[in-house]
């Protein structure tokens, strides 16, 4: 994420090409007194002295891969998949992959390691017609920086508060002489709780602000700071940095990995991810997802993927590096899935139970002959609705299906506060962002 900010302020930067380079050296060259290397460097102007370069390939491979793999695999792709038929959306998504992610990856490293230039000096050299395509990717690149910041100051913020003995957003907190457990809390649950009204403090609407959150501001300005001295001295301080930035992720999701898939229910997570439905490839507006997916997910057209290549030797190979990047970034998507849908089974099947538990309760209170037990299975309890439907009628019990779980399971989380105090905010980064600290709990 820190490197997707990078590119992002790195695009906006532009110096000379080699070629001009070269020019200048030519006629100094003319100066027999002044043929030295270094003479010849200190007459050139600063825009014009020799461009940065990686270190190495590994150190340019990190930083482009730590650019393009962000929140758009980790969070977008499986949301895309849950919505769009889960594996069939594969089919669409790899499609366009060839067809635009992979070429114009390779176009943008191309130019950029051509002309030796940020984006809108490229573009403008290519035709001074075209260097508003610059600019907009730099302006672009400001904004989906400004939130990126945000999202940085979140995760400062849990950091901070995960070095306790028991993680804040455990258990609901409680409150009166009784230690009655908030009310709000209580109908949704202690991660949201905890979200909505200790990290973010949210209002009602934006017209009834409560207020600068301290704590938050703080976790802001350290966020900046970071990307400061990550960037100070261009790709030599970024360049080391990258090491960490790029690699730390999958460790995480390593980690996660490892955790998720030991849980109960994940099988049916990943069973509900990679059966394909195939129907829903009719629908132009799967296409149109998995084409919006691999231009967010590959950060196409930002700019900073052409800044990045400015940086390689003139003679690399930019199209193994671009097949290379690609690939790694939609593996990435699809290792982040199997993590995030092991945790949606998981969430789902605790649904599923509580939904059986207290179907049963109430069957066993309105049928007290009936020979049942609480840990009947799903077939079983929906037999007993279909024998006894005119004497349970009343009761209106909901039909407990495990696939109807795992189809809402990705709302269900912020329907609560959506309802009562997001109708008029987006939530989605936030309710997907909340999500990420509650199967660790269990």
């Amino acid at each position: 994420m820190a490197f997707k900010i990078n590119g992002l302020i790195s695009s906006a930067n532009g110096q000379a090409s080699r070629a001009k380079q070269q020019r200048e050296l030519k006629k100094l060259d003319s100066v027999a007194d002044n043929d030295s290397d270094d003479v010849r460097m200190d007459m050139l102007e600063p825009e014009m002295k020799v461009r940065q370069e990686w270190d190495s390939k590994v150190q340019f491979l990190l930083a482009i891969v730590g650019y393009a793999v962000g929140l758009g695999n980790v969070w977008r792709f499986p949301y895309l998949c849950q919505q769009n038929g889960g594996g069939a959306f594969l089919i669409p998504y790899f499609i366009m992959l060839v067809l635009e992610g992979i070429p114009i990856f390779y176009m943008e490293l191309g130019i950029g390691q051509r002309l030796r230039k940020g984006s809108v000096q490229v573009w403008t050299e290519i035709h001074p017609f075209l260097g508003g395509i610059g600019i907009a990717s730099v302006v672009v690149g400001i904004f989906v920086a400004l939130y990126y910041n945000v999202i940085i100051t979140w995760c400062l913020f849990y950091l901070f508060h995960s070095f306790t003995r028991q993680l804040p957003w455990m258990e609901c907190p409680t409150e009166g002489p009784n230690n009655t457990v908030v009310e709000e809390c209580e109908l949704s649950s202690a991660t949201a709780y905890f979200w909505y009204r200790n990290a973010l403090d949210i209002s009602p609407a934006i017209d009834q602000p409560n207020g600068i959150k301290w704590s938050m501001f703080g976790c802001l300005v350290l966020a900046w700071t970071v990307m400061f001295f990550c960037l100070m001295r261009g790709i030599k301080s970024s360049g080391k940095v990258v090491y960490v930035t790029a690699t730390f992720p999958y460790v995480v999701l390593i980690i996660f990995c490892g955790r998720a898939v030991t849980l109960e229910g994940a099988g049916a997570g990943l069973q509900h991810m990679f059966t394909p439905d195939l129907q829903k490839l009719q629908d132009p507006n799967v296409w149109l997802d998995a084409a919006t997916q691999i231009f967010y997910s590959l950060g196409l057209a930002f700019g900073s993927i052409i800044a990045f290549a400015s940086y390689n030797p003139p003679n690399s190979n930019c199209k193994r590096d671009a097949l290379t990047v690609s690939l790694i970034n939609s593996a990435t998507s699809i290792f982040a899935s199997v993590v995030v849908f092991s945790i949606l089974g998981f969430k789902a099947t605790q649904l599923h139970h509580t939904c059986i538990d207290q179907s049963v309760t109430k069957i066993m209170a309105a049928l007290p002959d009936l020979n049942i037990t609480p840990n009947i299975t799903e077939t079983r309890l929906s037999n007993i609705l279909l024998e006894y439907n005119e004497t349970l009628r009343h009761l209106n019990l909901t039909k407990c299906n495990m696939k109807d779980e795992l189809n809402s399971v990705l709302c269900a989380q912020a329907r609560y506060w959506w309802e009562r105090y997001l109708s008029r905010a987006p939530a989605s980064i936030g309710s997907n962002f909340l999500t990420r600290f509650q199967a660790p709990l269990r």
